[in-house]
């Protein structure tokens, strides 16, 4: 068993997304056990770890995540922290929601959007274009999930989601007022359910409004209002995150003109791959927790029930045996890429098939939402003026420190 200092707070928070892959590399493996926090935990690496972390099997979502992060991302009851039989059930009906059909609606309620927020902007010399996704966003999650915007404070919402993502890795006041606040959105959304279960809202058939007000689990029995409102917000909070892909996005289009320059010609044979490659080449999630369900052994290494084990995605994302010169930006190396032939090598939102394991069925939308930003980012009139595009990787979530200051051509 390799082990690393007492403690590694202090160096994980130092150094941020890449500390695990770094100690991995330095001590010449793929699992390693420190303390975050004085609590023991295992940190693990590559595309066989996230094989063994997906399978179903060996890990527990159950009592993985801090309860300071678990309240503000995904809350008590989610499907992220079932497992077994009444995971697939509960993933089924998240599965139906990404048909091909409500990808391309909500790709055209995207570009709806970006349309209008333009225009609501017409007056300015200058926007910041996170601001600008994340007003977009929100309310294309909600038109998309059946949410009646009639019903929806939007800047109030924008506000909420905002403080789930950005004090999700924050201790103290800051994150417990992330949380209160969070609990109003959720009163909100129970409130959306019980509206609908009355026959006051009818949202429409085949949206996440409407299935989760409609859903039961294995026993038969209904969700209650407050865990049905936990999955809507489960649809609408990450579709509200993916404004920091489409800020990556624009800042590969900045420093990588080629690509910008190709697809505002039209020719988009290369959306899809570039897309992928900014999952990959971004930060976004740094690692995912788990809980070992059952005692097994691996490179060497015994994991015990309840060991705390932590799989590296930012690490995996960047792994030099998966990906030829990983810190260079290279959208063809995902020409002819499918997640089905390579399920544990792009894990920015997770590993292993939709259908069977825990990975995140948004990856769909999100590549949805994004192809349809960067083909407008390409072809827009604003552009990026000299900024300070660095990408600090110690602040989880991370951003451009300027977060894209966007001027008129």
């Amino acid at each position: 068993m390799t082990v690393r200092p007492f403690d590694s707070t202090v160096a994980f928070l130092r150094e941020g997304y890449p500390f695990i892959s770094s100690r991995c590399d330095q001590l010449g493996t793929d699992v390693f056990t420190t303390r975050l926090a004085l609590r023991p935990v295992t940190f693990i690496r590559g595309e066989e770890a996230a094989g063994i972390f997906y399978d179903g099997d060996r890990f527990t979502r159950e009592a993985a995540m801090p309860p300071t992060i678990q309240h503000l991302l995904q809350d008590k009851g989610s499907v992220q922290a079932l497992d077994g039989e009444a995971h697939h059930h509960r993933k089924q009906a998240f599965l139906s929601l990404m048909g091909r059909d409500a990808m391309d609606r909500i790709g055209d309620l995207f570009e709806e959007e970006w349309h209008t927020a333009l225009r609501q902007v017409e007056g300015r010399d200058s926007v910041v274009l996170h601001d600008l996704a994340r007003q977009v966003l929100t309310r294309t999650a909600c038109r998309w999930a059946g949410i009646p915007l009639s019903e929806t404070d939007v800047p109030r919402l924008k506000r909420e989601l905002s403080l789930m993502i950005d004090r999700v890795a924050l201790f103290g006041p800051q994150n417990w007022y992330a949380q209160w606040r969070r609990r109003g959105t959720e009163a909100w959304a129970a409130g959306l359910v019980e509206k609908v279960r009355a026959g006051e809202i009818t949202p429409p058939e085949g949206t996440a409004l409407h299935v989760f007000a409609h859903h039961a689990d294995l026993d038969g029995e209904l969700l209650s209002p407050e865990v049905a409102a936990v999955e809507l917000i489960n649809i609408v909070r990450p579709l509200f995150a993916v404004a920091r892909f489409v800020v990556f996005a624009a800042v590969a289009l900045e420093q990588h003109s080629r690509w910008r320059e190709a697809f505002a010609a039209g020719e988009e044979a290369d959306l899809e791959p570039f897309v992928q490659e900014v999952r990959r080449y971004y930060p976004f999630f740094p690692a995912v927790p788990g809980r070992v369900k059952e005692e097994f052994e691996w490179r060497g290494h015994s994991f015990d029930a309840g060991d705390w084990v932590v799989l590296d995605l930012y690490g995996t994302c960047h792994d030099p045996r998966l990906w030829d010169d990983p810190a260079s930006f290279r959208p063809e190396r995902f020409r002819g890429w499918s997640w089905d032939e390579d399920p544990n090598t792009l894990v920015a939102q997770g590993a292993g098939r939709h259908a069977e394991n825990h990975r995140c069925p948004g990856e769909w939308s999100t590549v949805e939402v994004l192809k349809r930003a960067v083909r407008l980012l390409a072809r827009t009139d604003w552009r990026i003026p000299a900024q300070d595009l660095s990408i600090p990787l110690d602040r989880f979530p991370t951003l451009p420190r300027s977060g894209l200051i966007l001027t008129r051509g």
